[in-house]
């Protein structure tokens, strides 16, 4: 891993799989609230997965790639675990992104070396025009700027990533950190949420729980399979609120 190049391909084969097959990461993990003078609380327990197929992106390289993926998330009760339909009188929303695309070109992804293993880092800091202005939205939204952080970990063993298998085991971390839900109608109150989840790559998508299984069949089947072709704009739990709550 002496060049972007090289590097971005061995993170390629922790995130994903070279050969176009499909790859599952699921996670578990909680929701903590915080607010000005307010002690943190677990709001929620949270659970979720995302499906994705790597190709190469021929209009920008050799060694440049698409990643297609959808991901569905829950927001459970923090103790009983179930997967929630109502918080506080309110409709949950839970997180359907179709899509959920990025697309890679070779950059110094940050390593780390941690004995046998090597931890690839990503930090994003997101900041752009809310799909939920306050003026539409004024109990929905918490400013006209959506900012929030996200911080992934990957973690390969080193001889895996020393062979030459096309998808390699990994585990992973996620941590972000946003303002509320807009489905929580807290508004411009102050505070937000932090996410704190781990998870791992599995074998394949019947691995994943049969409980949240289950929820996918039921409401959305097509998760179960990343998409086909690139997509774009992403979804996210904005814009999704947005198309099932269309300004008035």
């Amino acid at each position: 891993m002496t060049t972007p190049a090289q590097l971005l391909r061995s993170f390629a084969r922790t995130r994903a799989s070279l050969d176009g097959e499909e790859v599952t990461y699921w996670w578990s993990g909680d929701v903590y609230s915080w607010a000005p003078d307010e002690p943190y609380q677990r709001v929620f327990g949270f659970e979720g997965l995302n499906v994705a197929r790597l190709v190469q992106d021929a209009d920008s390289g050799p060694d440049a790639y698409q990643l297609l993926t959808r991901e569905a998330a829950f927001f459970l009760d923090p103790v009983g675990r179930e997967i929630l339909e109502t918080w506080q009188d309110l409709p949950v929303v839970h997180i359907w992104n179709d899509p959920a695309n990025q697309k890679w070109r070779p950059f110094p992804i940050p390593t780390t070396e941690l004995g046998e293993q090597i931890c690839f880092s990503l930090e994003i800091p997101l900041s752009y025009p809310s799909p939920l202005p306050v003026a539409e939205y004024p109990v929905h939204s918490a400013g006209d700027t959506y900012r929030a952080l996200e911080c992934f970990q990957f973690f390969a063993d080193r001889a895996d990533l020393a062979g030459s298998a096309p998808s390699i085991p990994a585990t992973m971390s996620w941590t972000r950190m946003s303002p509320w839900l807009p489905w929580m109608a807290r508004g411009r109150q102050p505070g937000g949420l932090t996410f704190h989840c781990r998870g791992s790559k599995l074998g394949s998508y019947a691995e994943v729980p049969e409980r949240t299984r289950a929820y996918i069949a039921d409401h959305h089947p097509e998760f179960a399979h990343a998409p086909e072709k690139w997509s774009e704009p992403n979804e996210t739990s904005w814009t999704y609120f947005r198309k099932l709550n269309p300004p008035k």
